[in-house]
């Protein structure tokens, strides 16, 4: 698999590179990870290109490692592991992928992340980007809105895969001990995912819930500064951390107001046992249906999420539907079964064509 962000950066799709490989090793598949970093290898399995520079990505800040070296060693990486297949995640993000989709005569499968307007990234090369996508054996996209943005520009079919979590690895965490209720926000500081409307509903409830914030950003400074009393900053967290810390916590809050194509948090929190309040958003309802595994709120209010957290902080019986119908719909998104589905995409395009 090539990822093209930095993979010792936490991520939506570095996690879902790393977590796909550990997945399908477990099955006996000698899978292996390329991609740039920005120290060691995060974990065994892993070959690093490169460092990385931050560019604007879709709303957002990605750390990617485009430029010649990088292309030139991850071309010698795929050379010496010679792969049957080569997965690329985000096939088009300049670098590792990138390169790797332009010059490998392997067979490829890639995978789409990201949703909303892509016009920016695709308008100067349509034409080029159309026809470098023909050289992919297989297209898959983590939700029918990533499937409908790659689509709009590149043409093709998909198949759309959703995004697995590691189900054990969050359920049988140890929680993270708490005084008293505690709220929970895992994310990149910046204006869509919402901590700032997040902040704001907890200058109600500070009374009787902490705040717990993990991750840093663009906006860390300023919200830090004008945040109330009751909020923990934690920064940038280890994955077993993580797992902990949406274990122990009373509800996890997802205030994301735009361009999220998979509520993939929301799936973790479910697999630990903790109630969800997110923003009504597509990416959010792809996983989580409305007063079923979760409690959805509008998006970019304040008030309305506030009063969403009270009542599950208030309501024991609420809390627990909601976790239940959460850990069953956390089971259907469980890495193993995204890894067997991957794997029969896998054997047939690495088939040759005469033999199909």
């Amino acid at each position: 698999m090539v990822c093209p962000y930095s993979l010792s950066t936490p991520g939506g799709v570095q996690g879902q590179v790393l977590g796909l490989a550990r997945s399908l090793r477990a099955r006996g598949v000698d899978a292996r990870v390329v991609g740039p970093c920005d120290g060691p290898p995060p974990e065994p399995g892993v070959v690093t290109v490169g460092r990385t520079k931050e560019v604007e990505s879709n709303g957002s800040i990605a750390a990617i490692a485009p430029g010649p070296a990088v292309a030139r060693r991850t071309r010698d990486a795929l050379a010496h592991l010679d792969p049957d297949v080569v997965h690329l995640h985000e096939p088009f993000v300049p670098g590792p992928t990138l390169s790797t989709l332009l010059e490998s005569r392997k067979p490829m499968v890639g995978t789409f992340h990201a949703s909303g307007d892509l016009s920016r990234a695709y308008s100067l090369f349509e034409p080029m980007a159309r026809k470098a996508g023909r050289r992919l054996a297989a297209r898959t996209a983590v939700s029918d809105a990533a499937a409908t943005a790659a689509g709009r520009h590149l043409g093709g079919e998909y198949v759309v895969l959703p995004n697995g979590v590691e189900v054990e690895r969050f359920a049988t965490a140890d929680p993270w001990p708490a005084e008293r209720p505690a709220l929970c926000f895992v994310g990149r500081h910046e204006p869509r995912k919402g901590l700032a409307v997040l902040l704001r509903a907890h200058e109600g409830l500070h009374d009787v819930a902490d705040l717990w914030v993990a991750g840093d950003g663009p906006e860390t400074g300023v919200l830090r500064a004008r945040s109330g009393p009751g909020v923990e900053w934690l920064g940038r967290i280890p994955d077993a951390e993580r797992s902990r810390r949406l274990r122990g916590a009373s509800v996890f809050c997802a205030p994301s107001v735009s361009g999220e194509s998979f509520g993939i948090v929301l799936v973790e929190a479910m697999a630990a046992g903790t109630p969800v309040v997110a923003s009504d958003i597509q990416g959010y309802r792809n996983v989580a249906r409305a007063g079923r595994e979760a409690v959805l709120v509008p998006p970019n209010d304040a008030a309305a999420l506030r009063d969403a957290i009270d009542a599950l902080l208030r309501d024991p019986g609420l809390a627990a539907r909601l976790v239940a119908a959460g850990y069953r719909r956390a089971d259907e998104f469980a890495m193993d079964r995204l890894a067997g589905r991957f794997l029969e995409l896998y054997r047939s395009v690495s088939v040759p064509a005469a033999a199909r």
